[in-house]
């Protein structure tokens, strides 16, 4: 049991520490967690999602019979599928929550699990430290007894399509995307004949790439970063496409590539996203403390407000529920929009980036905005950094904060996560402790890619004798 901790998302670790037992010590323990909290005992559906990777479907029928076991009525898709499409299911069901086995963009040799509570935003830490306190062996009532819970398949993939479309549809109830070619990259992930289903059913062409189940997931990671997308990149620039479109292994997460920029940064489709909503709507943004403040400046021109949080989406999703936002989002991809549940969702803001696309190409609106509110460029490094050193290295920080960055003062310093230094022309300068990796990560924004290098160098420096 000292092997299962619940980071930053869950638990993840490779397949020899992964193994059916300690998933099995997992579903007990969240059996528990809800027959202590549920009103109504086992009154309530449990869903248990699970994402394309080989393993992941026997692990969630584990999780089932442990669920089952202890009472539970547990509701499979009839497929993998996207963790949004999971956390949509909860609250459309008004189930006691969900269990979601995907080890997301990691490498094929990983598995992981999630829990995500009754309102189908992230577990918060005080939810995850209620199911550790609780790690232990399985205790199941006698299969085929009246006890036990009804395990049965169900579609989670058409009430979350409907509600998309819905979402995105105009003041007028439409939703037309005929005339647009997408290009579509699932990465092997459970994106694959949902993502662009559901593009397609609102009228656009679909250009399929990795659209097939490889359980090596073409022999690397399914993280949508640029390198990893250069294919989609050269279908968009050189191809026929108007946009492309990729999701991570669950689909929670989305990257855009556009035909000027190939790789458009998540920071610039936030703030032209959110400038997009703000035509026909209002609400505050939240973003995290690594985001840029380009969010800021958009809100801004349009009277509203910006909160801005520790990393980490289920930070995003307290925020947005507490200041009821229009958009929150991170610089990693992961956004949710209001009307929503509050879980990152790649595949909703697939369809919501392509309407937006269908009405001003994402090129011209982020060309607009940066004429109107000035360039940004933000970049980030990591630095190696043992787990157990993380702290020691935090505290040290706060007693070297420099006078000036790049030549620039330092005019503030932000502690909302880590220490971030904003300096006097704007630009500024974040170190945190990565929540998943033993790294020290370092963050960056200004107007230039000169002046973002230049501090990211000097981040570095800062940290690198501290370690």
């Amino acid at each position: 049991m000292n092997e299962i901790s619940f980071g930053t998302d869950g638990w993840r670790a490779t397949l020899d520490t992964f193994t059916d037992r300690r998933v099995r010590i997992v579903g007990q323990a969240v059996a528990d967690t809800l027959a202590e909290s549920e009103p109504d005992g086992t009154d309530r559906p449990v869903i248990v999602g699970y994402d394309a990777r080989p393993t992941s479907e026997g692990f969630a029928e584990s999780l089932a019979e442990v669920l089952a076991g202890n009472g539970f009525d547990v509701l499979l898709p009839e497929r993998d599928c996207p963790t949004p499409l999971v956390a949509h299911a909860i609250v459309e069901r008004d189930a006691a929550g969900a269990l979601m086995v995907t080890a997301s963009h990691n490498p094929p040799e990983y598995n992981g699990v999630k829990f995500i509570p009754d309102d189908g935003a992230p577990a918060l830490p005080d939810v995850t430290t209620r199911i550790t306190d609780r790690l232990r062996e399985p205790d199941l009532v006698a299969a085929g007894t009246d006890d036990e819970g009804e395990i049965r398949r169900v579609d989670l993939v058409t009430p979350h399509a409907e509600h998309a479309r819905d979402l995105v549809a105009g003041a007028d109830g439409t939703l037309d995307l005929s005339g647009l070619t997408v290009a579509y990259d699932a990465m092997h992930g459970s994106g694959r004949g949902v993502t662009d289903a559901l593009l397609e059913s609102a009228g656009a062409e679909v250009d399929r790439l990795r659209c097939e189940r490889d359980p090596e997931f073409g022999g690397g990671s399914p993280e949508p970063s640029a390198e990893n997308l250069e294919e989609l990149a050269e279908r968009v620039v050189d191809g026929d496409a108007d946009v492309g479109v990729a999701n991570d292994g669950d689909a929670d997460r989305l990257a855009i590539v556009t035909p000027e920029r190939g790789h458009l940064d998540e920071n610039l489709f936030f703030a032209a996203t959110y400038d997009r909503l703000l035509e026909d709507r209002s609400g505050p943004a939240v973003r995290t403390v690594s985001t840029t403040f380009l969010i800021d400046r958009v809100a801004e021109a349009h009277g509203e407000d910006v909160y801005e949080t520790a990393v980490g989406f289920k930070w995003v999703a307290e925020a947005m529920g507490e200041h009821d936002a229009l958009i929150g989002g991170e610089e990693s991809g992961g956004f949710s929009v209001r009307g929503h549940v509050r879980e990152k969702d790649g595949v909703l803001l697939a369809l919501l980036a392509a309407a937006a696309e269908s009405e001003e190409s994402y090129d011209d609106r982020v060309d607009r905005l940066e004429a109107e509110h000035g360039r940004i460029v933000a970049d980030k490094v990591s630095v190696d950094c043992p787990d157990d050193r993380k702290e020691r290295v935090l505290a040290d920080l706060a007693e070297h904060i420099p006078d000036e960055v790049a030549g620039e003062a330092v005019a503030d310093v932000v502690t909302v996560d880590g220490f971030k230094l904003l300096l006097a022309d704007g630009s500024w300068l974040l170190v945190r402790p990565s929540g998943t990796e033993p790294k020290m990560r370092v963050y960056a924004e200004s107007g230039s890619e000169a002046d973002t290098a230049a501090v990211l160098a000097e981040g570095r420096e800062l940290v690198e004798p501290l370690v």
